[in-house]
């Protein structure tokens, strides 16, 4: 096990370069008593294990640990300070272990022990599972999720719901750089400066542990004090950008029957994609323009195959797609429209008044208000026709 020091006390140092001697199973790579000095060396050699001071004056170990972890994300941290308050922070950022000054021979053990188990663990890593073409990796449409991870019969649970937050912010912004303050404006704009920041530095690493769980695509970068999440494999990763991708490759909607019959199958893979709107369930405030855009995309799609669908005399197939949609707007004037008239082309006039009570019901007892002149003016000349 290769292990490197950092502290800006040099009898800290020369302690700790006992304590690893006289155990006799690390081999030190480095001592350095700046963060800058030890960053040129990781940067060169490759090592197990830091053992980094937390209060220095250069910047925090919290801090430090960031640029070191973007240098190599394997590294493991053991936080060493005089001052025990920062020990609750440290395990939050996933640190193997805390040891508090003066650091005895018993508690170093304890230490290396731990160093050990890990270093065992690492030796048989589990195998990548590979990941399913056509299907995304990440769902955003309804609530955020992971799927397709490196052991699927594990449960992968967000340690915080800001952690979870976060991720998906970035995700928003995908290979995007962030900076630490739109960051912290945006999620934690209640917080002192200093505290939102250890907020951050904590949901980076609860993100970043998951995600060394979850799949070996999916990195959270750190330049400049800027964050973004990036994916080093190639395709589609969310199930918006599939559905996106298939907007795209698909032209209008045929007019004949038998191209649109043969169409249905890529037409309903691409509805499927869309369980529920954008980031639905956790009512972020920041993805509610992206939210629209895409619930506005998916009505225009269905209302274009359910045009479609009406005029080749597919008449039940247009009214089924319209209601599965209006469950997801039911508020939306226009499916209301096209329902109407599917219906009607079936001469199924008792239908057109039932969907045009409800419509009324429901924009009466949930808004206060009465469908538009257009709806009510197509509704009336249906039923006078």
């Amino acid at each position: 096990m290769k292990a490197l020091l950092i502290d800006d006390e040099k009898a800290a140092l020369i302690q700790m370069e006992r304590l690893i001697k006289d155990d006799g199973r690390i081999e030190v790579t480095g001592a350095f008593t700046t963060v800058r000095e030890s960053l040129e060396h990781l940067s060169t050699s490759k090592t197990d294990f830091v053992f980094l001071d937390i209060g220095m004056p250069e910047m925090s170990g919290l801090t430090a640990a960031e640029y070191i972890l973007q240098l190599d994300p394997d590294i493991r941290i053991i936080y060493v300070t005089a001052f025990s308050e920062y020990a609750i922070d440290a395990f939050e950022l996933n640190a193997l272990d805390y040891l508090l000054k003066p650091v005895s021979s018993a508690r170093f053990t304890k230490t290396v022990n731990r160093m050990i188990e890990l270093s065992n663990y690492r030796k048989q890593p589990p195998e990548p599972a590979a990941r399913i073409e056509n299907e995304p990796a990440i769902v955003c449409f309804r609530r955020l999720e992971l799927r397709g991870n490196k052991t699927p019969s594990a449960k992968l649970k967000w340690r915080t719901s800001k952690a979870q937050e976060l991720f998906a912010y970035l995700l928003h912004l995908k290979e995007q750089w962030i900076s630490k303050e739109q960051l912290l404006d945006c999620l934690w704009p209640d917080y002192p400066p200093d505290k939102g920041m250890t907020h951050l530095h904590t949901s980076i690493y609860q993100i970043r542990k998951l995600l060394r769980e979850w799949s070996e695509e999916a990195v959270i970068d750190f330049s400049q004090d800027c964050y973004r999440l990036s994916f080093t494999g190639e395709g589609a990763f969310t199930d918006v950008e599939l559905f996106e991708k298939a907007l795209m490759e698909t032209s209008a909607p045929v007019g004949d029957s038998a191209s649109l019959a043969a169409a249905h199958p890529h037409y309903d893979s691409m509805l499927r994609l869309y369980t529920g709107h954008y980031l639905e369930e956790h009512d972020y405030w920041w993805a509610k323009p992206r939210q629209e855009q895409l619930r506005r995309q998916y009505m225009e799609l269905v209302l274009a195959i359910a045009r479609q669908e009406t005029s080749a005399g597919r008449e039940t197939h247009a009214i089924n797609r319209l209601m599965a949609a209006q469950q997801r707007d039911p508020y939306s004037e226009e499916i209301c429209r096209h329902l109407l008239e599917a219906c009607a082309r079936l001469n199924d006039m008792e239908a057109v008044q039932r969907h045009y009570r409800s419509f009324t019901t429901l924009l009466n007892k949930e808004l206060g208000t009465e469908p538009d002149r257009e709806t009510t003016a197509l509704y009336q000349n249906l039923i006078q026709n």
